[in-house]
């Protein structure tokens, strides 16, 4: 019995390396014409350690967003968001508008519980937008944020839905603003 409690414990606190799958809503305000643009998403973070599960620091409990899994998945969701807005994404450079999206920030942090009993989690994402076209420039930055508490830890299931969700909503924040259509067809 106790070989079982601590092989459970040991496990629940086991590294863990997500695989999200970040999904735009849609329903963007549509600007386009079917120009090209030049879409490059790129990751900005200094490390692909999001956090910890237990809130300290622990290589036995780090949460991990590996860029060679969230980059590919963020181009293909920014792609679909620029044609629904009537673009027409390319990743070579053609001398038209050019949409940089960069991964600047993916946090999941210890957060404060309203209960006693209850731990939390703060997630935080931040996309940064720069969109160069002509002359033109424009840079915005999307946040998106998720406070989750819980009783017993995530386990990978949960955290990877809640980073995905958080990541959504971050895209979902970047496409709906309106200067980004508007400067993209000029």
């Amino acid at each position: 019995m106790i070989a079982t409690l601590a092989l459970l414990s040991a496990c629940a606190q086991s590294p863990q390396i997500l695989s999200v799958d970040p999904k735009a809503s849609g329903g963007y305000p549509r600007a386009g014409n079917g120009q090209a643009v030049t879409l490059n998403v790129v990751d900005g973070r200094d490390s692909s350690v999001i956090g910890t599960r237990a809130g300290v620091d622990s290589a036995t409990s780090t949460i991990t967003v590996e860029a060679n899994d969230v980059i590919p998945k963020l181009q293909a969701q920014a792609e679909g968001a620029l044609r629904s807005m009537g673009f027409n994404p390319t990743t070579q450079a053609n001398g038209g508008p050019t949409l940089t999206l960069t991964l600047d920030e993916l946090d999941y942090a210890r957060g404060s519980a309203e209960q006693p009993v209850l731990r939390a989690s703060a997630l935080q994402a931040i996309l940064e937008a720069k969109i160069e076209n002509g002359s033109d420039t424009y840079t915005g930055r999307y946040t998106a944020k998720r406070n989750q508490s819980y009783a017993f830890k995530p386990d990978w299931d949960t955290n990877n839905r809640m980073v995905s969700e958080l990541l959504g909503s971050a895209l979902d924040r970047t496409f709906n603003d309106p200067q980004i259509g508007s400067l993209l067809a000029r």
